[in-house]
């Protein structure tokens, strides 16, 4: 559903940021966050002259490749368009990020390595889309991966043994309670994670309508 009917207003700034995941041959993953501003209106700029409507005024890339374990192996960050003419010198302080890993505590680290002076902030608030997206790249692609892997097993006497009393062990789920969806109490958690559930509603596991959430 669309926002609803805006009042009368004028169109004055754009910012557009895209982000997309890549597989790569070596078993590796990019992921690469592009941003942009536009005005639509022209105004003059010291180190670049008169910046024409549409243009942009900044324009930056970053291409960040991490592995399975979402550590970062290698940056690369661009500044195509930027309102000082020193702005690009700084790209290269990107690659200081190698050896983070995607997860709690990433803004603070990056604050640390690229913050301020050190860094631009605009290609430092790019990496937080950079590293959503990292999720929702890879995560998916595993978790198929490891079920269409259990399931051949399965199908092959390689598996766990059915009859076998060992308790299994809670798989880890970083999403629970990190959004309203995801709440532990919630109906995505139940279909999902029973185990973590905490609502009072009893599972049932027969439940056909929890299969259309």
């Amino acid at each position: 559903m669309p926002l609803s009917s805006p009042a009368a207003r004028e169109h004055i700034h754009t910012r557009t940021v895209t982000c997309q995941g890549f597989r790569r041959a070596d078993g590796l993953w990019d992921i690469e966050g592009h941003i942009t501003d536009t005005k639509t209106y022209g105004f003059a700029n010291n180190d670049r002259g008169e910046i024409p409507p549409g243009v942009p005024v900044h324009e930056m890339w970053l291409r960040v490749t991490v592995g399975d374990d979402l550590v970062i192996r290698a940056v690369e960050a661009v500044t195509d368009y930027a309102p000082f003419n020193a702005c690009d010198a700084i790209a290269p302080a990107y690659e200081n990020l190698v050896g983070l890993k995607l997860g709690p505590g990433l803004r603070k680290q990056i604050r640390d390595r690229v913050g301020g002076i050190h860094g631009c902030t605009h290609l430092t608030e790019l990496m937080g889309p950079v590293a959503t997206t990292a999720f929702q790249t890879i995560f998916p692609i595993l978790s198929r991966e490891a079920e269409e892997k259990r399931l051949a097993e399965l199908a092959a006497g390689e598996g766990p043994d059915p009859a076998s009393d060992a308790t299994p062990k809670k798989r880890k789920m970083p999403l629970i309670n990190t959004c309203h969806g995801w709440r532990s109490d919630g109906a995505a958690v139940k279909r999902i994670a029973p185990d973590f559930y905490t609502g009072d509603e009893l599972i049932d596991e027969d439940d056909d309508s929890l299969r259309e959430l």
